[in-house]
């Protein structure tokens, strides 16, 4: 439960603010942030979650509306643009319906796990929210939300059917820093609706019976970003010995087996991950032995793999974010040539590589190009099937929401 009078409130006076010429036309173009260094002057100074009125300069009129966030180089992050609009719980309300709507194919088609609200994408920057069965799960990634929060779980009441809410919290919203924990009495995977105990969720996917730890597990528990790229391993893992790299809970390693794969590795550090991997393994029918998994570093584990001498008919590699910042993108590009190279090893002719990548700084001109280009330098050809990016629930309204990118190919030495 949370106890609203702890939270901060929003001041009741607006913060009014000019921007650069560039920011302007950003902002009329759909673009959801206005950077520190874009501000030309504001009319006070504000806290946290303050309402930010962004005006032109030429006839004062009103261009964007949004959360102010003194600790962000994104000082403002834009709720409504053009169109003034009242920020209550109301108008969360509506944009939570109009997120809903987009959804309904997934709902459709019988997926009761999906992202319901995909940050500003959606309307709602640094905030997202997915679905598992009949429980939300809301990760906060400012302070800012902290005066709305109320007014927030208000309107998804109004607007979406669920019967338990958990609250997660960023990195930066659980370190000393920040002191969310003290100040507010709020905690990363506390219960804000509902009980669930310390039960996982559980959710249908194309099909498919997954469950999930909402409460510590990474992200919200699982990866809904990578659904459609599941599928297509599903319609091309038929009689393939696999190897599930970064296999997590196990989603691509489920539907391989529904697919007809004849026998899954799958190689995580994450022990608590491989025996939830076990768990869905079984709710979906599937005998455990079929799953060979391996507890323990991916490069270490690949490197025992190729020393074994072992070949698998597909290799599925899906790393975690390498590039957090643009100092880290070199690492990051070295990590993803090694994880080609030692995949290769791996594969037998003829065999699948599927290779992902959600880092957002290596857009996917770069990603693509240099999965292929170290596979040239290995000695090996790409006969590329298919190159995929983002599903349905996670909508690219503007550029930086791009993050997810796979590849899927046919290797011939």
């Amino acid at each position: 439960m949370i106890d609203y009078s702890r939270l901060p409130t929003a001041a009741e006076r607006n913060i009014s603010v000019r921007v650069k010429g560039a920011a302007e036309r950003a902002l009329r173009q759909g673009h959801p942030w206005v950077f520190e260094d874009a501000i030309l002057r504001q009319s006070h100074l504000g806290n946290a979650g303050d309402l930010a009125v962004i005006y032109d300069r030429e006839k004062n009129n009103f261009l964007a509306v949004g959360l102010y966030d003194p600790l962000s180089p994104i000082r403002i992050k834009v709720l409504q643009a053009l169109q003034p609009a009242r920020i209550h719980q109301a108008f969360f309300a509506e944009k939570l319906k109009a997120a809903q709507a987009k959804r309904q194919p997934l709902v459709k088609e019988g997926s009761t796990g999906y992202r319901l609200v995909y940050g500003e994408s959606d309307g709602f920057p640094a905030l997202i929210i997915d679905r598992y069965g009949d429980t939300l799960v809301m990760k906060l990634y400012t302070t800012a939300w902290l005066p709305h929060l109320e007014a927030l779980i208000g309107a998804l009441e109004d607007a979406v059917v669920f019967d338990n809410l958990v609250l997660r919290l960023s990195r930066a919203l659980q370190s000393d820093r920040l002191n969310v924990a003290k100040l507010y009495g709020l905690e990363d995977g506390q219960q804000l609706i509902g009980d669930i105990g310390a039960a996982p969720a559980q959710f249908v996917e194309n099909g498919l019976l997954f469950q999930a730890d909402v409460r510590k597990g990474h992200k919200t528990g699982f990866f809904f970003d990578q659904r459609d790229n599941r599928q297509k391993v599903r319609e091309l893992a038929k009689g393939q010995r696999v190897l599930d790299v970064f296999s997590y809970t196990g989603g691509f390693s489920v539907y391989a087996l529904d697919g007809g794969a004849r026998t899954i590795t799958a190689l995580d550090l994450s022990e608590p991950a491989l025996e939830t991997l076990k768990i869905n393994v079984e709710n979906n029918g599937f005998d455990a032995k079929l799953i060979d998994v391996m507890a323990g570093d991916a490069f270490a584990g690949l490197m025992q793999l190729i020393q074994a001498r072992r070949k698998f008919n597909m290799v599925i590699v899906d790393p975690p974010a390498f590039a957090n910042s643009r100092a880290s993108m070199r690492k990051a590009v070295m990590a993803y040539r090694r994880l080609v190279e030692m995949a290769l090893r791996l594969l037998a002719n003829d065999g699948l590589l599927v290779m992902a990548s959600c880092s957002s700084r290596i857009n996917a001109e770069m990603f693509f190009q240099l999965v292929e280009r170290s596979a040239l330098v290995s000695g090996y050809k790409l006969e590329i099937i298919e190159k995929t990016g983002h599903g349905l629930d996670h909508p690219i309204a503007f550029p930086e929401a791009a993050y997810l990118k796979a590849l899927f190919a046919r290797v011939k030495k």
